[in-house]
This record gives C-alpha cells, sequence and structure tokens, in this order.
C-alpha cells in the first residue's frame, strides 16, 4: 500500500527542516524530501562556516518584495528571539558581529544538528538524496514521483530555495512547481551580488583591487532607493564588499552608483577651508585620509600633482577633488551573477499566497516558503530570518 502523508516538505534547508520540525511536533505525519547528498550546505556555509542565523534588528524595513507589507504577519509571530530561544534549549553559544548580526561562538553544524533533532521530535520521515521528477494533483491529494517511488500528501510545501550558488544544488524546481500550477512570477534575479564593469572601462582601477574602506553607497529614487554605509571592496573586475552586496538588490542595469569613499569628512570644505593651515602638499593630504594606492589613484585620476601645495590650489580644483570622493558616480555594466550572489531577488508573487499561512490562493495545501517566494532580506542574517518565520507560518498552518 501507498502510504500517504498530511505534509511532504521539498527541501530540506532552512525552512524545509524548520517548516517540517513545526508540522510535526504538531502530530502530523511529515515527509521531508531533498535531492542533494549533503544536508542544508547553504547554511553550512554562511557567515564562513559560523552561520549569520538571524539579525537582532529583523523587521519589514529589512525586507525587498514588490508588497513590502507581506513578510509583516510571518516577521511579527516568528521573531529573532523565538530563534534564540531554541538555539538556548540546545546550549548553542552565539555572539553579535556587527549591526545584530549574530553568529554561531563554535560551527554552523550546531544550527543542522539542531535542527534534525527538532525534525526528529516531530518524528519525520527523510527521503534523501531523493529527486522529485514531477507533482500532481488527484483529488484532495497531491502526487509526488520520486526516484524513490510515489508519495502521496494532503499538503506539499515547496522550500527550494532560488538560483544562488548553484555548485551547492541551487535549482529552479520551486518556480517551475509554481509555473505549473498558474502561479505568477516575479522574474528571479541574482541579489546581494559583486557588481562588475566593462573590463576597458575598468582597467585604470585594476591596481586598486584589494583595498577596502568604508563608504557611503546608494542608487534609485523614491521608494525604489537603497542608501547604506558598509565597507567596500575593489576587486579585479569591479567592486565587492558588504557595502555593494548591499546596493545590489537595489541597483538597476543602466543606473549609476553614488558612492561617498569619505563619509566622515566634506572634502571640498575641509580643504578650502584649510589652505591658509594646511602646510602639506595634497598627495600627504590625501594619503592621511584614503589607503595609499587609492589616494594616488584619486590624485592621478585628477591630472593632479601630488607635490602640489594644497595653499596653492584654485578652489574649482578643490571642488572638483570634493566630489570626486564625496559624490564620486559610476555605472556597473553587470553583476558576478548566481554564482556568486548570496540570495535569489524575485520568485513566487507575493499576491499568490496567503501572509498568514504561506499557501497558493489558488491552489489549497501547495504552500511555498524561504528565498522561492518574492521577500529578500538585506545582508546580514534576515534570510535565515525569513526563513524561520515563513516556515513556521506554514508549519503551523498545514
Amino acid at each position: 500500500m501507498q502510504k500517504q502523508y498530511d505534509v511532504a516538505v521539498i527541501g530540506a534547508g532552512a525552512a524545509g527542516m524548520m517548516c517540517a520540525a513545526v508540522a510535526g511536533q504538531r502530530g502530523k505525519k511529515v515527509i521531508l524530501i531533498d535531492h542533494a547528498s549533503k544536508l542544508a550546505e547553504k547554511i553550512r556555509i554562511s557567515g564562513g562556516g559560523r552561520c549569520n542565523f538571524t539579525n537582532i534588528n529583523a523587521g519589514p524595513q529589512n525586507f525587498l518584495s514588490q508588497n513590502p507589507h507581506f513578510c509583516k504577519s510571518a516577521l511579527s509571530r516568528y521573531t529573532p528571539q523565538d530563534f534564540l530561544s531554541l538555539m538556548k534549549r540546545y546550549r548553542i553559544g552565539y555572539h553579535e558581529k556587527h549591526k545584530g548580526q549574530l553568529f554561531c561562538d563554535d560551527s554552523s553544524e550546531q544550527i543542522i544538528d539542531m535542527l534534525k533533532a527538532e525534525c526528529g521530535l516531530g518524528n519525520v520521515e527523510w527521503r534523501m538524496p531523493c529527486s522529485v521528477a514531477s507533482i500532481g494533483k488527484s483529488g484532495e491529494a497531491f502526487r509526488i514521483d520520486t526516484d524513490a517511488g510515489e508519495i502521496l500528501a494532503s499538503n506539499v510545501v515547496i522550500a527550494t530555495g532560488g538560483l544562488s550558488i548553484p555548485k551547492i544544488g541551487a535549482t529552479d524546481f520551486a518556480y517551475r512547481i509554481a509555473r505549473q500550477f498558474g502561479l505568477r512570477m516575479v522574474e528571479p534575479q541574482p541579489g546581494l551580488v559583486p557588481l562588475t564593469f566593462d573590463s576597458a572601462a575598468w582597467q585604470p582601477f585594476l591596481p586598486l583591487a584589494g583595498i577596502a574602506l568604508p563608504v557611503e553607497v546608494e542608487t534609485g529614487d523614491k521608494k525604489a532607493r537603497g542608501e547604506f554605509r558598509e565597507d567596500l571592496l575593489f576587486t579585479h573586475r569591479g567592486l565587492s564588499g558588504p557595502a555593494i552586496l548591499q546596493i545590489s538588490s537595489f541597483w538597476k542595469l543602466g543606473t549609476p552608483l553614488r558612492l561617498n569613499l569619505l563619509p566622515e569628512i566634506d572634502v571640498a570644505e575641509t580643504l578650502i577651508d584649510g589652505k591658509t593651515t594646511i602646510k602639506k602638499n595634497i598627495g600627504n593630504v590625501f594619503a592621511q585620509w584614503l589607503p595609499t594606492r587609492l589616494a594616488h589613484g584619486i590624485i592621478e585620476a585628477n591630472k593632479l600633482d601630488p607635490a602640489a601645495r594644497v595653499a596653492d590650489m584654485p578652489d574649482r580644483q578643490l571642488r572638483s577633488l570634493g566630489d570626486a570622493i564625496n559624490r564620486w558616480s559610476i555605472q556597473p555594466s553587470g553583476s558576478e551573477g548566481y554564482r556568486k550572489a548570496e540570495v535569489t531577488l524575485g520568485g513566487v508573487d507575493t499576491k499568490e499566497l496567503s501572509q498568514q499561512s504561506m499557501m497558493s490562493n489558488q491552489v489549497p495545501g501547495l504552500y511555498f516558503v524561504g528565498e522561492a517566494v518574492d521577500v529578500t532580506g538585506w545582508l546580514g542574517g534576515y534570510n535565515f530570518q525569513w526563513a524561520w518565520a515563513s516556515a513556521t507560518a506554514a508549519g503551523l498552518s498545514v
């Protein structure tokens, strides 16, 4: 006889394991299916192996979606404090690193082990590695055709994530299932990703590769405007670092980035006001403020003599220098793509889902959670918090 389950969760990552555990501990008969042979690789590699598992400041304002209100319900019902309570039960040590970002003291494996143990408490059955060929609906039940045979389930939760980092098994499975059942999509694209520049245009900046410094970066305007104060990293192909990963989720092809390389100093004003007191040449002044190679690069790009004394330089020239540092406008030609993207923007349109339960409005019993949905967090633990919150909403509903 075929075994029928109350819930089949497809995808055993952060959201999938969380959802399976919550549903199982409510007494539901749950099966968890994943095509990978290694469990939860995205958790394992997160935060350099220590997993940036949430952010204590996580709220709706830290997420991008075509419907920014959609995430409010799930996030308010399962908060970072709720996840910390779970970790405390398992005695997992953690620390805050930067701007509310929380990491394990020891290893991301502790999070994976905790979620496995939670699934165990819910008597969740596993099929892994197990590939799903197709999902169909027959009356009230879903028929899931897998390489381990057919599985029947009253509810199906799709927790297979997005397209980012294909080398650890990312696929478009969630999007294919959504389209199959007639759900609309918001076009996926790489998010939290380094930005690249045309190789000829980037040539003058190649000597700056490896330089990192704190900056302000912004792009877009009005509701589409993003602004962050984080570290920037010059690379051989363009720009990276937390500042660029953050702004990349707001950046649109064909629009510039606006960078302030010295957020603490109004360069033009400081130089003009200091003409009578600054005895140094412009090269030495800039070397005090900026990494040496960058200081030299800016002076060279502005065709200035580094030995020129600030006192002798016309105000017009100093204003131009100030703009080059405080208001540098630069237009990327693209990004490093899904290969380097930490998340996928877009996904299943939130208009198709209940914000309370994450269930499809059109297909009763079909749920989408985590990164598969058009809700994308900032860098810094926010996407894991969305995984925990959306998975719990679905796990309590199925």
